[in-house]
């Protein structure tokens, strides 16, 4: 596959997640978009504020600067740019930010139909660029946030949803590739030590613990790993999404039951 037709994948992967993220924010009342979401400090209200600051950004819009005070959901630089985008639309009514995210992403989509990229390794636009991302990141990336975003909206409205469409097979196949950094890096089990992920509609991941303490990724499952650990779409994404823990028996492990709770209690990637 070449370059073009792999960034032109995740353009319209990403502008599929849109779509449906823009479907779901129409139906909500009044009273849903202060409803709190999984993550902490945010409403769905600052979920959709920080997504239509995103896709302005990406669509060309001028940088955003705010004052976003002392709060305790900020941890980190990171925090503190997704931020802004909550605060400078703390007073935007909910219709103006729907419009937003429907004219930024359709402004930011026909430039990318226009000019299809076609270098992966290519510096990604503005900052993203600047912290060393490159355009196969950028564009790999949007599907998952805009998708990961719907579902904290989801969840905050009791709405599900939405767990059989391209984006969330994108997203959910993106986040079992780092299961391998789960297990040997901040599980950190002896050499030898086999692990294996299982989540419904996804490949099989099976990893083995190195002499090095790198978990390398095998061409077939073990007949008997040391860990097994399986869960459907849902379970896994609000897990390596760092969203909640998982139901009581939301997963099945088999073998080492106390090396499966710790790679349970290790599996988010992602804020």
């Amino acid at each position: 596959m070449s370059d073009r037709e792999l960034l032109a994948g995740y353009v319209e992967t990403w502008w599929q997640a849109v779509g449906d993220l823009l479907a779901l924010l129409e139906q909500l009342g009044a009273d849903d978009w202060a409803r709190p979401t999984d993550l902490p400090g945010w409403d769905v209200k600052a979920v959709a504020s920080h997504v239509a600051h995103l896709e302005s950004l990406l669509a060309g819009g001028p940088e955003e600067t705010a004052d976003i005070g002392d709060v305790p959901h900020v941890t980190g630089p990171m925090g503190q740019f997704t931020e802004i985008g909550v605060v400078t639309r703390r007073d935007r009514a909910p219709a103006e930010i729907v419009d937003e995210i429907r004219a930024r992403s359709a402004e930011r989509r026909a430039a990318l139909l226009a000019a299809p990229p076609d270098d992966a390794a290519a510096p990604a636009p503005g900052m993203f660029g600047l912290i060393g991302w490159n355009q196969r990141t950028l564009l790999r990336n949007r599907p998952l946030d805009v998708w990961m975003h719907e579902q904290d909206v989801r969840r905050a409205v009791d709405r599900p949803g939405g767990m059989d469409t391209a984006a969330a097979q994108h997203t959910a196949d993106y986040l079992a590739e780092g299961f391998g950094y789960v297990v040997g890096k901040r599980v950190a089990p002896p050499s030898g030590t086999t692990a294996v992920l299982a989540v419904d509609g996804s490949p099989v991941v099976a990893v083995e613990v190195d002499d090095t303490g790198r978990a390398q990724r095998l061409a077939e499952e073990p007949a008997t790993p040391t860990v097994r650990l399986a869960m459907d779409r849902a379970t896994f994404v609000v897990l390596a999404g760092g969203r909640r823990p998982a139901e009581e028996g939301a997963v099945k492990v088999e073998g080492d039951a106390e090396l499966g709770r710790r790679v349970v209690a290790n599996l988010g990637t992602t804020p």
